[in-house]
């Protein structure tokens, strides 16, 4: 196995999954782990994540630098690789270059970790920190244009380093270079594989819930829909599916959503909720986006206890509350790890410290693309799988600023514009995620012969394959002139659109 040690990176997660991709099994622990639980758990080798902090910051995270004299192989990424430098007595310059998104590996020398790379390669950086010295028994493999030391080894004492990001899409060759560390360096074996994912759930869901029932929360989002799916699969007659609109949602969907589950996939319990003018009424004059969040997961579960005491006259064996949280919302909200940088909150982890119902989370262990896959061998149709990512806050979160009803039927009309406009182009299914956000801002215009003073549409449209890392879409000009021309037109309150270029990171895919 391959212990990955946790220093509160969002990746963290991710580098064991990847691992786990390989065939060998991968566990994630605390960075602060004693010896003692490293000698007991027998790894083949080690890998300490990156971190949001600096090395040289008071209480930044660290490990014990025994760890390094164990004779086990350790792979030191970003923060890990300024980790080691600070142990072994190399130099570490705090906070003079700041690396975000893509950049150009040059391979100097391939050594055993980046065996099979060209002299040249695509990489991802995200760090403020670099190493600028090492001692002379370390060799330096690579390096960028401004990271004089981005990969180094030491064969003799067990000790490697990448200050780029090997465990993310964006870095072509990174699965390469986790084989040459699990396989050539660590000398770990393939020998581990998941059974089905769907019947391995559902057992695990029978055990957890027993005999009681689950409400569940849903949205027709890919997530919430193949977490009720496998919740139906394990309970049956026992889950009470609920629909909240809240009134956040795209143009037409409440009626998607509600003939989808009641007619498609058949849910004998399924319960609709018209709830936009509490929400609405609570978001008055709310700016801030922690607090739009931390107000709608909120009122989401008011709204789901007052539900739940109505149902519980008739069945009072409810219990658990049901909820499509996957990975990336957990690590993103800071839960895995006391020194992780807190991003955002997300709805379905910002929950009252005083709620009646237990939560179950069937998919908390999974990336976007893994809940795709068990979506197709839950038998869920396409275009439910193939949808786009969602946030639970709704357009709340798009609306920067204020939500007023007038900014809200601006979006809701521009998005629906931009998502028609991609299926009709064919570039709906290839990007991961496409929305539309209302800015905060009016801008001066033209129509006609009068002079306007509108809003601006930002258009956001990313790839990505598991949502921690994105780029934007390539979208052609002619596409995008006419998603421009079509909301300009036909939404009144528009008089300018934008096309949004950044990278995750360092932005995030939503603005909010």
């Amino acid at each position: 196995m391959i212990l990955v040690l946790n220093f509160g990176a969002q990746y963290a997660h991710l580098i064991a999954r990847r691992v786990r991709e390989l065939g060998v099994y991968s566990e994630i622990l605390p960075c602060d782990v004693s010896l003692k639980e490293i000698g007991k758990l027998k790894p083949d080798g080690i890998i300490l994540s990156g971190g949001p902090a600096s090395v040289y910051e008071p209480n930044s995270p660290t490990m014990d630098r025994k760890i390094l004299g164990l004779g086990i192989p350790v792979l030191g990424i970003c923060y890990g690789l300024q980790l080691i430098a600070k142990f072994v007595g190399g130099e570490v310059l705090a906070g003079k270059l700041k690396e975000f998104g893509s950049r150009e590996l040059i391979v100097k020398k391939n050594g055993k970790l980046l065996k099979g790379l060209s002299r040249k390669e695509q990489i991802w950086m995200s760090h403020g920190d670099l190493v600028e010295m090492l001692p002379k028994d370390f060799e330096v493999l690579a390096s960028t244009d401004s990271c004089p030391i981005a990969a180094f080894e030491n064969n003799a004492r067990r000790i490697y380093g990448a200050q780029f990001h090997v465990e993310v899409a964006h870095t072509p060759k990174g699965t390469q270079i986790l084989k040459n560390f699990v396989f050539d360096i660590c000398k770990a074996k393939k020998d581990w594989q998941i059974e089905s994912i769907s019947k391995k759930l559902v057992k695990e869901i029978k055990k957890e819930v027993g005999k009681s029932s689950v409400i569940m929360g849903v949205s027709g989002g890919v997530d919430s829909t193949v977490a009720a799916t496998l919740l139906h699969k394990a309970l049956g007659s026992k889950l009470y599916c609920v629909f909240v609109d809240h009134g956040l949602i795209r143009k037409g969907e409440a009626e998607e959503v509600k003939n989808f589950f009641e007619r498609k996939l058949n849910f004998k319990h399924f319960y609709f909720i018209d709830a936009s003018h509490i929400f609405l009424e609570k978001l008055k004059g709310i700016t801030e986006p922690e607090e739009k969040r931390k107000i709608i997961g909120h009122t989401f579960i008011e709204v789901f206890e007052s539900k739940v005491l109505e149902l519980e006259k008739k069945h009072k064996d409810i219990k658990f509350l049901g909820q499509g949280t996957i990975y990336p919302d957990r690590i993103e909200s800071a839960q895995p790890s006391k020194y992780a940088s807190k991003i955002k909150s997300h709805h379905n982890v910002t929950l009252p410290e005083k709620m009646a119902l237990k939560i179950i989370e069937p998919l908390k262990e999974l990336y976007k693309d893994e809940v795709r896959k068990l979506g197709k061998e839950l038998k869920i149709p396409d275009e439910i799988i193939s949808r786009h990512p969602f946030p639970g806050p709704g357009l709340a979160i798009r609306i920067l600023g204020e939500i007023t009803d007038e900014r809200l039927r601006i979006l809701k009309e521009a998005d629906y514009i931009f998502i028609e406009e991609l299926r009709k182009f064919g570039y709906y299914d290839k990007t991961w995620q496409a929305f539309a956000a209302l800015l905060p801002v009016k801008t001066v215009g033209v129509m006609g012969d009068a002079r306007t003073y509108e809003y601006v549409i930002s258009l956001r449209a990313v790839t990505s394959v598991d949502a921690m890392t994105a780029d934007w879409a390539k979208l052609p000009n002619e596409l995008l002139g006419s998603i421009s021309n079509r909301i300009i037109n036909e939404v009144r309150g528009v008089n300018r659109v934008v096309y949004d270029i950044t990278q995750k990171p360092p932005g995030t895919i939503e603005y909010e």
